[in-house]
Order: C-alpha cells, then sequence, then structure tokens
C-alpha cells in the first residue's frame, strides 16, 4: 500500500499530480502481478462464473448474432473493450452498454447522479481525485451504511476496491455511462480540475514563478543596462555587439550542418520487430479551439478522413467555457461518434497547455495526440503513429510529425514561411533527434505515450511555447523524441504583422524556457549530458540571440561606403575582406541549407524563392524586441494566432499538396536523403 502514500488526501496538491499518478499505475501493475484468483473476487459476480458481455447483450436482444461476430472479429485485432467496438459502430448505445455490463458482473446500475444534494457532493469528494480520473469511478450516493461507488469501468473494480480509502466505509459499485461519469465529475471536481491544470509541472520546472517581484527584475534591468552602455560607449559597443554577432551566427551554422549531415545519413534498417504485430491502441486527439466558430465545420471534416478505426479513435474538441461562438458552431456541425467537446472552467492563464492538462483528465486513449484548429493530417497517420509506438523502445515517449502548409503559393510570406518549415520539420529535427540531442517540439502533430505524459506532469500552462518546453523536460527525463515521415498541412502566415505576432509568442516561449531550465546549470549539464546540454543552449539561446544581433551584422555595410567599422580592430590585419567572407559564406551556407531543405519534389519550385529570405529574417529582429518588451510586462499573455485568414482551410485547394506529401513519406521514419 506505500504506493499509495501520494495520494490519500481527498483533494491532491496540484503539484503532486505527476507523482500520484505514477503511483497509480504501479499500484495498479501491483494488482496485476498479485491479483487473487478470479473465483476468489468479492465484488460482484466472481470472474469465472461471469457470462461473456456478448451473451449477455444476445440475451438482452441488444444485438444480433452477426453483430457480435463482427465485433469480435475487429476485436481480435484492437486493445479495445467489446463494448466500446460496439458502441463506436452504433451497433448498441451507450445505455444498453452499461445495463450490460452490470449484468454480467452482477451489480446494479447507478441511478440518476444525485444534483444538489450537499451529502452526496462531499460524499464524492472523499474518493481522491487521481483515483476518480484514473479509474473512472465516483462515489455516487450513501445507500444505508454504504457508499455506491459508481465506474465507468467495471472491469477495474477489483483492483479498485483494493485501494479505495477507508474514510469511505463499506462499498457496493455500480456502473454509470461514460457520459454520465463527466458530467459527474466535472460538476465535482471542475474547479479543481481547471486549478490544477495551471500548475500541472513541478515549480523548479515551470515558469509560472516568474513575476515581478522575483526572477523577472534581472530582465527588467538589463535592456536598460544595454541602452545605456550604448550611449556611454557606442563604438565598443557596437565592436562587442557585432563580434557577439559573428559567433552566434557561426555557432548556429555549425549545429544546421551537423544537423543536416546528421539528416542525410541513410538510417540503419532493422526487422520489425515483435511489437509491429500487437493490438492496435487507444488513440486520444487533443484539438484546442478558441473563438474560431468559422473553421470548425472544416475541421470537422479533416478529421473525419483518420482511417484510423474509430473504436479506437477519441477526438476531443477543447473548448474554453466562454467561447459561446466556437460552441454553438459545433453543435451544429453535428460531431461524429469520435469526437466530442470538453469545456474547460474559466481560469487563468488562459493559454492552450492549461486548456489540454484539463482535458487531458477526460482522455481515455493510451497515446495522446496534439492537432491545431486548422491541421489537415495525413489519412493514414494516426496508424503510423500507432505502429512506429509499437516498434520502438518504451524510452521513445514523443513521436513528432512533419509540418507543411496549404497555402505556400498565396505571397512571398507564405513561400518565405514554408521555405522555413520545409528546412526545420524535414531537415534540422531530423538531424537533432539523429545527433541524439533534446528536441524542441512543435505544437501540432505531436503523439505521447500517456504513462510518460502523466509522469512529466503534462504542459507547463504559463510558458506560451509549451511543446519546446516539453521537448525539454522529456529529454530531462530520460525520454526520447523520434521523428516520424507523416504530414500535416496547415496554415501559414502570410502578412507581415500577424507573422510577427505568432513569432514573437514563440521568441517569448523560447526565452522562459532557456531560463527556467537554466536556474540550475550543473543540474542540467547532470540530466542532458555535455553534449545535449551545449545543444540546448546553442537551440534556445542561438536562435533568440541570432535574430537580436542581425542589425549589428548589417551596421557593417557602412564598409562598402568607405567608414571605418570598430570590429575590423579585432579581425586578422583589420581586413574587410575577413569580415565579408565570414558574412557571405554565412548567408550562401543558410542558403545552401535551405536548398536542401526543400530537396521534396512539391518544395523545389520555391528554391528560386531562397534568396529572399535573408529579408524574411530582418521581421524576427522585430519579433523578438517585441517578445522581450512582453516578457517584461506581459509574460504570459498568449497572442493567439487567427486561422483560416489565409486561405486553404476548406481543403479545396491543397489536394495536390497533399498527395505530393504523403508520396515523399514512403516509410515511418525515413531519411532526408532526396537529392535534387
Amino acid at each position: 500500500m506505500s504506493s499509495l502514500a501520494a495520494f490519500r488526501s481527498p483533494v491532491p496538491d496540484p503539484e503532486d499530480r505527476a507523482a500520484t499518478r505514477k503511483g497509480l499505475w504501479k499500484a495498479r501493475e501491483d494488482r496485476r502481478k498479485t491479483a487473487p484468483e478470479p473465483e476468489a473476487s468479492s465484488v460482484g459476480t466472481p470472474a469465472r462464473m461471469r457470462p461473456k458481455l456478448g451473451e449477455v447483450l444476445l440475451d438482452m436482444g441488444a444485438i444480433s448474432g452477426s453483430d457480435l461476430a463482427h465485433a469480435l472479429t475487429l476485436q481480435r485485432r484492437m486493445s479495445a473493450r467489446l463494448g466500446d467496438v460496439l458502441l463506436r459502430g452504433e451497433i448498441v448505445d451507450a445505455e444498453t452498454l452499461a445495463d450490460a455490463l452490470a449484468r454480467q458482473r452482477g451489480i446494479g446500475r447507478a441511478g440518476p447522479a444525485p444534483r444538489g444534494d450537499a451529502a452526496a457532493d462531499a460524499l464524492a469528494r472523499r474518493m481522491p481525485l487521481d483515483m476518480s480520473v484514473f479509474f473512472r469511478a465516483i462515489p455516487w450516493r450513501k445507500v444505508g451504511s454504504l457508499t455506491l461507488v459508481a465506474t465507468a469501468r467495471p472491469e477495474a473494480i477489483d483492483t479498485l476496491a483494493d485501494l479505495l480509502p477507508p474514510l469511505l466505509g463499506p462499498c457496493l459499485f455500480s456502473v454509470v455511462t461514460d457520459a454520465a461519469f463527466d458530467d459527474r465529475l466535472t460538476e465535482i471536481h471542475g474547479k479543481t480540475l481547471a486549478r490544477a491544470a495551471e500548475c500541472e509541472v513541478p515549480k523548479p520546472m515551470s515558469c509560472r514563478s516568474w513575476h515581478p517581484s522575483g526572477l523577472l527584475n534581472p530582465l527588467a534591468l538589463l535592456p536598460a543596462l544595454l541602452i545605456v552602455a550604448a550611449i556611454a560607449a557606442p563604438l565598443t559597443f557596437l565592436k562587442i555587439a557585432t563580434a557577439l554577432g559573428l559567433l552566434v551566427m557561426c555557432s548556429n551554422l555549425g549545429l544546421r550542418i551537423a544537423a543536416l549531415l546528421a539528416a542525410r545519413r541513410t538510417p540503419t534498417k532493422s526487422p520489425p520487430p515483435e511489437g509491429a504485430a500487437a493490438k492496435l491502441p487507444s488513440v486520444s486527439l487533443l484539438v484546442p479551439l478558441h473563438r474560431e466558430p468559422e473553421i470548425a465545420a472544416s475541421l470537422t471534416h479533416r478529421l473525419s478522413r483518420l482511417d484510423y478505426p474509430k473504436e479506437l479513435l477519441d477526438i476531443c474538441l477543447v473548448v474554453e467555457a466562454d467561447d459561446f461562438v466556437t460552441r454553438n458552431a459545433l453543435e451544429k456541425a453535428r460531431l461524429p461518434a469520435t469526437m466530442r467537446v470538453i469545456t474547460v472552467p474559466d481560469g487563468s492563464p488562459r493559454t492552450k497547455p492549461r486548456a489540454m492538462n484539463y482535458a487531458l483528465n477526460f482522455a481515455r486513449g493510451e497515446i495522446v495526440g496534439i492537432y491545431d484548429a486548422e491541421d489537415a493530417p495525413a489519412p493514414d497517420q494516426i496508424m503510423r503513429v500507432a505502429r512506429r509506438f509499437q516498434e520502438v523502445p518504451e524510452d521513445v515517449a514523443c513521436l513528432q510529425g512533419l509540418l507543411d502548409y496549404y497555402n505556400p503559393t498565396r505571397n512571398i510570406m507564405s513561400r518565405c514561411f514554408t521555405i522555413e518549415y520545409a528546412t526545420w520539420f524535414r531537415l534540422v529535427l531530423p538531424g537533432l533527434s539523429r545527433l541524439g540531442l533534446a528536441v524542441p517540439l512543435g505544437g501540432t502533430t505531436l503523439f505521447f505515450r500517456r504513462k510518460a505524459l502523466d509522469r512529466i506532469g503534462g504542459w507547463d500552462a504559463h510558458n506560451v511555447t509549451e511543446d519546446a518546453d516539453l521537448g525539454i523536460r522529456l529529454a530531462r527525463l530520460g525520454y526520447r523524441t523520434e521523428i516520424i515521415r507523416t504530414t500535416t498541412l496547415e496554415e501559414a502566415n502570410a502578412h507581415p504583422l500577424a507573422w510577427i505576432k505568432q513569432r514573437s509568442r514563440w521568441i517569448k516561449g523560447y526565452v522562459l524556457t532557456w531560463a527556467v531550465h537554466s536556474r540550475r546549470p550543473l543540474k542540467l549539464l547532470r540530466e542532458l549530458g555535455p553534449r545535449r546540454w551545449i545543444g540546448f543552449h546553442l537551440l534556445f539561446m542561438g536562435s533568440v540571440l541570432n535574430a537580436l544581433l542581425m542589425p549589428f551584422l548589417w551596421s557593417t555595410a557602412v564598409i562598402l561606403f568607405g567608414l571605418h567599422h570598430p570590429v575590423l580592430d579585432w579581425l586578422p590585419g583589420e581586413s574587410p575582406a575577413v569580415l565579408a567572407g565570414l558574412l557571405i559564406g554565412g548567408t550562401l551556407t543558410s542558403m545552401v541549407i535551405s536548398w536542401f531543405g526543400c530537396a521534396t519534389p512539391h518544395h523545389r519550385p520555391l528554391r528560386p524563392w531562397i534568396p529572399l529570405m535573408e529579408a524574411y529574417f530582418w521581421l524576427a529582429t522585430l519579433a523578438v524586441m517585441k517578445a522581450l518588451a512582453e516578457i517584461v510586462f506581459r509574460p504570459f499573455h498568449w497572442d493567439k494566432t487567427t486561422h483560416g485568414t489565409f486561405g486553404g482551410t476548406d481543403g479545396s485547394d491543397f489536394s495536390h499538396l497533399e498527395t505530393a506529401a504523403q508520396t515523399v513519406d514512403v516509410d515511418p521514419v525515413g531519411h532526408i536523403g532526396q537529392r535534387g
């Protein structure tokens, strides 16, 4: 019973929830290893005497023999309960299934929820919150001197009975539908879950402690000190800033060259492991939406194209409680059986990671995936992800898919954005993964093992680049991320102001992520190891400093007009040729890397636009200045990206891009070795 120590309190401290979940996973595994003989079960009908669920449904007249035969055939290749197969196949409804499960186990139905009953509400709170979430069970009401516990997972009753806290007293069990359980859980614990979603990540690894009275003051003073230094000694300041800019540029290019070489290396082929033939796992997909009614219908259409078995698919559309326009649009969209809406109670901060933390409590899959509202995933994407998770070792906790754009030719901005994404997702990230470095995740087309996600505490609700932070926390706990060759198309920001807003949020998150994980640099070094530690600093601060110092590199253009630049004093022979070689060589190297990034057939037409990337990256300097200002004044503000503005969300004009991407993504992990 020592594994229960973490969750004896009815309402656990949010910071302890990761340890609590780990204890629950361990308790369940221990119970499986040491479970008594089935006939010794003290809850309901002993297992050996129970009829099979199919037999109960046949006796009830709820299904036919052919229905049962078809469902059993499907179940043989899925890690799904027979009831879920029948329910998702719309052969039985939820109430009928709950009746059959109750009959099978010799227990009763829970009946209507005891709403407005203060005593019943207090009773429900006696069960530890994480126990309720984990076992999908909650005390329903008193029946004489007994506590009636309602569960949507009656197959786990024997394990649950061993773990129930003594303050509940003697218990009876009953069956409730998933929908009824979710409603009651939200009614009793919704506010607690919403508060917990704000601080799931342990405080030392979260940026929520960044406030004006604490660690933020040095960041507020730094820009002022730099301005004073620039005024007091402008030439010295210009010299140091330009030299630092050259150093950062060379370091970033060195990392990208290493990633390019690693990405183009043909991976070692190994025979498919035994896990490849295992039953397909259940998958929950979290899709956060915020004030996006105009794309609700097209979103549901795109997700409906996923060809993963619907019996195993759980698509959760996550919407804020006060977002009535999106909720109304989803109601009108007539969601299929695989989709449901999860409403997030009000809270602060109002961010995507907070919403996902809350929704994770209601997700039912062994694998948890993330999509954005405008995403158009490849139809076979979930199948490939599920199979890949079965093939790789347990320490591969995350699979990151490729991202591409379905409006690349709208204007110059969208072309440059597409080139940047092609280089990042098809070259840099695969290279970083193969180099064994920590991978800063993208915000969508991410897939996690649920157990790993529970262990690390989900997402940092206060980090506006929660995905990149999550990638580092996974690495610190010994997990690995792999890049999988399956593509999701999304919408490129095609206007400079929209681009700056989005990029400034990313940069702000990068700065805060770097600062949080650098609080204890020696501990970070021990957890990541020297190579990944260096890679972390190059990736996060290197990219920020590169954008911040770019104007100082461009200031060297005064040399063309016969003026002296202070940085020449530090170069061999004070020769402009050395400086020109560094700058021109760096620019050409960057272009060559982008050229290789656009190696796929549908990206090659963008190669003539690569020279414009130098002007495009000037916008990053504006974005980094906005980000630094917000770190001082609004560190947790989420500058929302508006979707559906720049075309392609209806899917009418990107089918050719989708076909091209699927043609390229020919194997699960594929190498970036195409030449063009």
